[in-house]
């Protein structure tokens, strides 16, 4: 999608639609008489804009202009100031262009007659914007926009197309696109197996996919300063393993469940893109869980990559045994923060629905700090508790940890306690990305993957 931003004389292009905002609660669209559209979207009082509101404004253009077939939109960008908010010029634009990225994204590779289904926004031209201020933010948000679709397609493929050497495959195109600043490393069975990575092997080893372990590393910073390391959650497609899954849960969205991969290597692409000068770590276990005669099973005890034994009582709780080697490995970097994304619990989606990801962390300041980088992003989190009584709950009978909580309740919060036994030595977040997974129908999304969080570790990236 293409940002023009209008000079003063420079003539609005003729045959475009022009976008305005309306009172009331029902958008309308107009036919002009030059052929031409208007279409406003209702947005209330504007008094009463909120920012979560304002962030769906773009989205909502854009879906409407996609139904019509419009390719080209006229936008006012000082209907888009709202003093209220106190947003600069260039925090709206980049808002408004990663936002209309976003809704301009449809995954229809596969159909044969996406042209004919789909409408495409080619670009939106802004009038009353011509400063360094609206043309940098949207510089950035654009960028931000890309890379969070291409983290949307790689989850949204299917899970034949996508397995553990894809993903070093994406890594390496990332690094490759960056440039000389960044590196990929990738571990395969018997480099992991010098490592002690018995979480990683021990999943992956049903499979015909060999596990892979990705190391991208990107060296923005000075040289010697700590880097900021992302974990994400590589489970390709996941059967449950030997726990085999009921038929509805294993037909819906089990190729996503490397979500979390996605988002933390798009998040570096998107960081050096935008120029963030951090040095940066993504690290992401890669498997593909499925049951066969090799399988890890139900009763065994894997030793970790950092000498703690884990007890599996189930093996569809495989994500968390993989962070675990993952978190293990990225004390050697002696990080500032460790940040995990994982679509990790069921359960996290039953505590909140499909409105945010749930975040665990035992450091207050950060938690607040996430919160307000994700309501500024659109990536909303919201914090569950990690008191060390959890601890107990995932205190193993025959190996040190056990995969799973003592008890059916609160497995979001065992699941994130059982990671803290590795996550020892670093500030440390996580974040159970299930329930951000896929888009809900009202975000103005194509139906499929959200992109959660890459806007949100950009953010953290940006201000750590």
């Amino acid at each position: 999608m293409k940002f023009t931003v209008l000079g003063k004389g420079k003539a609005v292009p003729v045959g475009a639609a022009r976008i305005i905002l309306i009172d009331g609660k029902d958008d309308d669209v107009v036919r002009l008489s030059d052929g031409s559209i208007e279409i406003g979207l209702a947005i209330g009082e504007r008094k009463m804009m909120t920012r979560r509101k304002l962030l769906l404004l773009s989205r909502r253009a854009v879906m409407a202009a996609k139904l019509r077939k419009v390719s080209r939109l006229v936008v006012d960008f000082d209907a888009f100031r709202f003093p209220q908010l106190s947003m600069t010029d260039a925090e709206i634009a980049e808002a408004f262009a990663t936002n209309a990225e976003m809704a301009g994204y449809d995954h229809s590779e596969f159909l044969s007659d996406a042209k004919v289904r789909f409408g495409e926004v080619k670009e939106i031209v802004f009038t009353n914007a011509d400063t360094k201020e609206v043309k940098d933010g949207l510089v950035r948000g654009k960028i931000v926009g890309e890379e969070t679709n291409a983290c949307r397609r790689l989850a949204n493929l299917p899970g034949s197309d996508v397995v553990p050497k894809t993903l070093s495959d994406e890594a390496r195109k990332i690094a490759k696109r960056i440039g000389e600043k960044a590196k990929v490393k990738v571990l395969g069975v018997p480099e992991m197996k010098k490592l002690g990575m018995g979480g990683v092997l021990g999943v992956g080893q049903g499979s015909s996919e060999e596990p892979r372990f990705i190391v991208l590393e990107f060296a923005g910073g000075k040289k010697g300063d700590k880097p900021l390391v992302l974990v994400g959650k590589g489970v390709t497609f996941d059967t449950g393993g030997l726990n085999l899954k009921p038929d509805a849960s294993i037909s819906d969205g089990m190729n996503m469940d490397m979500s979390g991969a996605a988002a933390v290597l798009h998040t570096v692409a998107a960081a050096a893109r935008t120029g963030i000068r951090r040095n940066i770590v993504s690290l992401v276990p890669a498997v593909e869980n499925m049951p066969s005669g090799s399988s890890y099973r139900p009763g065994d005890i894997l030793r970790s990559m950092s000498g703690k034994t884990i007890e599996v009582k189930n093996t569809d709780a495989e994500g968390r045994i993989i962070l675990a080697d993952a978190l293990t490995y990225a004390k050697r970097y002696d990080p500032v923060i460790v940040v995990d994304v994982a679509t990790l619990t069921g359960a996290a989606m039953v505590a909140l629905g499909e409105r945010a990801s749930a975040i665990f962390t035992q450091d207050e300041q950060t938690e607040h700090r996430f919160r307000a980088w994700g309501e500024e992003s659109g990536d909303f989190v919201w914090p569950l508790p990690l008191w060390e009584e959890y601890d107990a709950e995932v205190q193993g009978t025959f190996g040190d940890v056990a995969n799973l909580g003592r008890a059916r309740w609160g497995g979001a919060i065992t699941a994130a306690a059982f990671l803290k036994q590795f996550a020892d030595g670093y500030p440390w977040v996580h974040i159970d990305m299930a329930p951000r997974m896929t888009a809900v129908e009202d975000e103005f999304l194509a139906k499929g993957a959200a992109g959660a969080p890459v806007r949100l570790l950009v953010r953290m990236l940006r201000e750590f």
